[in-house]
């Protein structure tokens, strides 16, 4: 009280706290309004490899990653969606030390979506039953965990070609 020098805003004790913490939530809400889509702006959406959850390995080595990228390019063909390319997803399980086995946990895949910045992503799996395949599909909020729309579509498991066209199927039926 005796000291008569003006004391601006920030330089008295605990306010130098005050002012970081105001400017990390202010960078934090910035960060969040970037990733929140606009109106007319296309939503950012990850396709992750679908399971073979055949009792027998169906189709040759490698079809769960032949099909996402078969419905990662129907989505992406969409003014609506822009798809997150699936070497950020690669590049972030990397950098986290993250194995196929971690990724078994819903929660640590929707965790993986929010850091590389997809809004949703898409989950799904496939199996032979008799002479057709069955594929399975969810799109999920990465925020929320929440389903938004599921798909259901088959074909015959012969015809690798029919399998690629039910994915096709499916991934337009993600879009309703």
């Amino acid at each position: 009280m005796g000291d008569s020098t003006p004391q601006c805003w920030g330089t008295r004790p605990g306010h130098g706290l005050a002012l970081v913490l105001v400017g990390a939530l202010l960078l934090l809400a910035a960060c969040a309004a970037s990733r929140t889509p606009g109106a007319g702006q296309p939503i950012a959406i990850a396709v992750w490899d679908l399971e073979d959850l055949s009792v027998l390995p169906a189709g040759p080595p490698g079809m769960g990653e032949m099909l996402a990228v078969q419905i990662a390019a129907r989505l992406g063909g969409s003014d609506h969606y822009q798809v997150v390319e699936r070497q950020q997803l690669v590049k972030v399980m990397e950098e986290l030390h993250l194995g196929s086995s971690d990724l078994a946990d819903p929660h640590t895949r929707l965790k993986l979506g929010r850091i590389i910045g997809a809004h949703q992503m898409v989950f799904g799996a496939f199996q032979t039953v008799g002479s057709l395949v069955r594929l399975d599909l969810r799109r999920v909020d990465v925020a929320s965990g929440r389903i938004l729309q599921t798909a259901t579509t088959s074909a015959p498991a012969a015809d690798m070609g029919g399998w690629l066209q039910a994915a096709d199927q499916a991934a337009d039926e993600l879009l309703r």
